[in-house]
Formats: C-alpha cells, sequence, structure tokens
C-alpha cells in the first residue's frame, strides 16, 4: 500500500482511519479485494483482532464487504454511499431519480457561475467521456458484447463527467452530496450503458456542456433532464 505503523493508544480507530484513506484514496478501488488480515496485521504492527474490529467496523459503516471464503471488498468510498446503495438495493429507477434530482439542479447552478476553466475542464472530461463510450459502442455495432472491463471504464468516465458538471456548480455541499452517491451512480450506468450505446437512446452529453458554456440555465437543466427521464421511463416500459 503501504500503510503507515499504527501508533499505541485507540489502535482500532487508528487502523480504521487508515483503512479508510486507503479506500477514499484510491489506493484500493471499488469492487476490488483488500490484502487479508495477516498481511494488514503485519503492515500495521498491530494484531488480527485489531485488523478484524476495523473491518468489522468499515463493513458496518457500508465500506466494506465481507465475503466469507472469499475475503473483504471495497464496497463504496464514503458512508453515504454505502448507505444509499443499500437502501437502493436493486431498485434503479430510484437510483435514477435521485441522479436526476442532483445533476439537473447541478447543470442549472452551472450554467449560471461557470468560469473559463470549468468549461475547459467540461470539454476534456466530456473528450474522455465519449473515447471510453466508443470503446463500448464499437463492438455493440458489430453485435458483441462489450468486456466488463470495457464497460467499467465507460462507466467511470461517464460518471467522472456528471461529477464535473456538479462541481461546475460551485456549491461544496452539493458536490460532497454528489460525491457521496457517485459509486450508485456508477452502477446504474454500468446497468443501463448496454442497452442505450448505438441506439436512438445513446444520447450525447454535449449539449449540456455547450448549454452550460452559453450560461443557458434552462437548456443547461433541459439536457440534463431529458437523458435521465428516457432512461427512467425505460424503466417503465
Amino acid at each position: 500500500m503501504p500503510l503507515v505503523t499504527a501508533r499505541r493508544g485507540g489502535l482500532v480507530d487508528q487502523v480504521i482511519s487508515q483503512l479508510r484513506s486507503a479506500i477514499t484514496g484510491g489506493e484500493w478501488p471499488v469492487g476490488g479485494r483488500i490484502p487479508p488480515e495477516s498481511e494488514l496485521a503485519a503492515s500495521l504492527e498491530v494484531g488480527r483482532n485489531t485488523v478484524r474490529e476495523a473491518v468489522r467496523a468499515l463493513a458496518h459503516g457500508g465500506l466494506l464487504e465481507v465475503r466469507q471464503g472469499d475475503g473483504t471488498y471495497v464496497r463504496a468510498t464514503t458512508e453515504l454511499s454505502g448507505a444509499l446503495r443499500t437502501l437502493c438495493g436493486p431498485e434503479l429507477r430510484e437510483v435514477l431519480e435521485v441522479r436526476r434530482t442532483l445533476e439537473v439542479e447541478a447543470a442549472r447552478l452551472a450554467a449560471a457561475r461557470r468560469t473559463d476553466a470549468d468549461v475547459a475542464a467540461l470539454r476534456t472530461a466530456l473528450a474522455g467521456r465519449d473515447t471510453a463510450v466508443e470503446a463500448v459502442a464499437a463492438p455493440a455495432r458489430r453485435g458483441e458484447e462489450p468486456d466488463a472491463a470495457t464497460l467499467e471504464l465507460a462507466a467511470r468516465a461517464d460518471t467522472d463527467f456528471h461529477l464535473a458538471v456538479v462541481r461546475c456548480a460551485g456549491n461544496a455541499l452539493l458536490a460532497e452530496l454528489y460525491r457521496g452517491v457517485v459509486e450508485a451512480v456508477a452502477h446504474s450506468v454500468v446497468t443501463t450503458m448496454p442497452g442505450t450505446v448505438g441506439t436512438d437512446d445513446d444520447v450525447s452529453h454535449a449539449g449540456i456542456v455547450e448549454a452550460i458554456a452559453a450560461g443557458d440555465v434552462e437548456r443547461a437543466a433541459r439536457e440534463a433532464g431529458d437523458f435521465l427521464d428516457r432512461l427512467i421511463a425505460g424503466r417503465d416500459a
């Protein structure tokens, strides 16, 4: 990793803090398996019981998932995101509705407050998103299924684009809330993307960027909401 050696006193809390830092800092990605208990205990120079208690606390908070006989996996990067994934469960429609609520208002605020630097960041994020999505669309046009790694990269690039829009809104609390749900957002993208790329429902996000760049508040909100409305309608069909 490596982790810093835990000091005496409050060892469990210190280990919890360091494991959380490894998760939130991206050293352990969502969906990945963390090192085994024995390895963590050796790295931190603490007992295995201390590590076990720390892992149990993070699992209770929704950041980790302990799979008996398989290992422990990263489930979310924040307690809020972990709680949301638990609450949403398999109900994708609810996630899409939450996305719409946050993203439409974020786009509206972004159009009103964007800076030149914000617009440049949005265009960069959009280019990365479009490149990644094309890697999914190409095999889909040939009637082939995209591999899981390509789909995951595209979903992450798409999610990063939407996060960039939220950041442009200039509201720290809104950005923090959106970061809290970002894993659920990424999961919703992984679920919906294979059925939309290369079809009439494959909506470009260029309109969102152009509306924000032009300072067109109503168009930005409309562009942000329209494609999600179509996804939600698809769940109801």
